[in-house]
């Protein structure tokens, strides 16, 4: 029996393995969880039980995120998994110990407000790793997930969750009364075919409305293919980089390119004062470029810098100079035109331990420990920047989203609600080499562009640029590890979803149930009444 317990963790491990994106075998998913839900019944033994849950959360986390490890530090991505596996566990933890007091369905019911739970606070807090956010599953199929612009990625969550759990009850009832398989096909197979095909069902008949064509925008993606690790951060070599970033510009841009795009830190790797950019040499031959397409507006990555005088509140993310002069680091966009006036835009939610350490404020002794990705090492800062980047002649509002932003439901959702009517990201994924990690991050774009119903205009360093659609749909994309230009037209858009105008209120139901179970675990210790006979495990 043991024997069986442990390969059953690994079947789960495996199974959710081959569903998640960019494995084909999105089906999959509503059956990975089933393995656990029998252990969370079959293995009494706590410390047993956790070890089990555990060694199979790790498993699918290292074979489907196993490429965080591709950095300076490799045994940063040992930490990332097996911490992510840790805090995963936490829900199925608490799901067995609701489940030894609570009736069955009450504790089916706990498992999904645990889980959801637990990933709308991963995407809240310092340590926030949302990538494998259950709903992500789906990426390959934004035909399957239209409604997403009503429920966020967590209603994809809900549907695994609600999947697994009616299938292994039809499982359970066929052994339990001795069913046969027409009488499984006859009275209860309908029940997770109800909870699977529905949502499929609803799926055709949700589309986002028809894009309005006299709105139809110009725009120019370059991907400029440049080795993060060797080339794109030696000293010396930003100029370089530039003439080749406006070559490559200049070979598809028009007078009717109404936007250039250029990905992460694409502009001084070293970093610049954000006080003194109109003097840049970038910026100056930036101009002389733009002037060649007077309608245009250069979005970019940047690394910047900014001090602070003394009327300005200092972050604890900031450091200090010999002369006592306090500034911070930031991971930014900006958008230049030829104007003296860059609207900078700094990013929020930043990679832990390669851009952040969390919660620094309380730790600033571990402010130099940030991996170092680039010029900058340390923690970035977070001091807002722009919320949008806006062009009033043009009636556009852009929000932008640098690399792992792009992965935040609540983030992006709520960077549009304001006003945003056009979604640019802006990533370096050379980072992780050509492994999966950049092959599924452009698929969660597509997610993104449902929620909100905006078109997505993709800029990678080294790949996968593309164009994404308000139903998901990628055109042009880009190859791995190529120079590459691309020129599409996107049409800005007014409506706004029920998701980003309401935010994740499956979320945040689900956190209010949990305090509500939390309490009662804890008011049953003292009150024997309230406490539900065992049931069978």
């Amino acid at each position: 029996m043991k024997i069986l317990f442990f390969l059953l963790s690994i079947l789960s491990s495996v199974v959710l393995w081959l569903a998640w994106p960019t494995m084909p075998f999105t089906p999959l998913i509503f059956v990975g969880f089933i393995p656990l839900l029998y252990l969370t019944e079959k293995v009494h033994h706590r410390l047993k039980y956790f070890g089990l849950i555990f060694f199979s959360l790790l498993l699918w986390n290292v074979a489907t995120t196993w490429w965080v490890g591709n950095t300076t530090l490799p045994a940063s991505g040992v930490f990332a998994n097996s911490f992510n596996a840790l805090l995963m566990s936490i829900p199925w933890l608490a799901y067995k110990n609701t489940r030894r007091k609570l009736p069955e369905i009450v504790s089916y019911f706990s498992l999904i407000v645990y889980w959801l739970t637990f990933e709308y606070i991963h995407q809240t807090w310092e340590f926030s790793w949302p990538w494998l956010v259950l709903g992500n599953a789906f990426a390959l199929r934004p035909g399957w997930i239209q409604w997403y612009e009503i429920t966020g990625a967590s209603g994809g969550t809900l549907w695994v969750l609600l999947g697994n759990i009616t299938i292994y009850q039809v499982w359970k009832r066929a052994r339990i009364y001795d069913l046969t398989w027409p009488q499984v096909l006859r009275y209860e197979i309908w029940k997770p075919a109800a909870v699977i095909v529905l949502p499929l069902i609803l799926s055709v008949f949700i589309r986002p409305t028809p894009d309005n064509p006299a709105h139809k925008t110009g725009i120019v993606i370059v991907q400029p293919n440049i080795d993060p690790y060797d080339e794109k951060f030696n000293s010396g070599s930003a100029m370089q980089q530039l003439e080749k970033f406006m070559q490559l510009t200049e070979q598809k841009a028009d007078s009717d390119t109404r936007y250039i795009i250029w990905p992460e830190t694409a502009l001084f790797p070293q970093g610049a004062w954000e006080h003194q950019l109109n003097y840049q040499q970038e910026v100056i031959s930036i101009r002389e470029m733009l002037r060649k397409y007077p309608k245009a507006k250069l979005i970019t990555g940047a690394v910047t810098m900014k001090q602070y005088t003394g009327t300005d509140e200092v972050p604890v993310t900031s450091r200090q100079t010999n002369d006592g002069v306090r500034w911070d680091a930031f991971n930014t966009a900006l958008q230049i035109d030829t104007s003296q006036h860059i609207q900078i835009y700094h990013k929020y939610e930043l990679v832990p331990g390669a851009e952040l350490v969390p919660y620094v404020r309380y730790l600033a002794f571990m402010q130099s420990v940030a991996l170092d990705f680039g010029g900058i090492t340390g923690s970035y800062g977070r001091t807002p920047g722009v919320e949008m980047f806006t062009n009033p002649a043009d009636s556009i509002n852009i929000f932008p989203t640098i690399c792992y932003e792009s992965v935040f439901s609540n983030y992006v959702a709520g960077g549009v609600k304001p006003g945003a009517n056009l979604l640019v990201i802006i990533t370096n994924d050379g980072w992780w080499g050509n492994t999966e990690g950049h092959r599924q991050h452009v698929q969660y774009a597509r997610i993104r562009a449902i929620e909100t119903r905006r078109w997505v205009a993709r800029s990678a360093n080294t790949g996968t640029s593309a164009v994404i659609d308000p139903a998901g749909n990628i055109y042009q994309p880009q190859p791995y590890w190529q120079e590459a230009v691309i020129k599409a037209t996107v049409t800005p858009r007014y409506d706004i979803t029920f998701y980003v105008k309401n935010g994740d209120l499956l979320s945040k139901g689900a956190l209010i149930f949990c305090i509500l179970l939390l309490v009662h675990a804890f008011i049953s210790r003292f009150i024997p009444g309230l406490r539900h006979a065992e049931h069978n495990q």
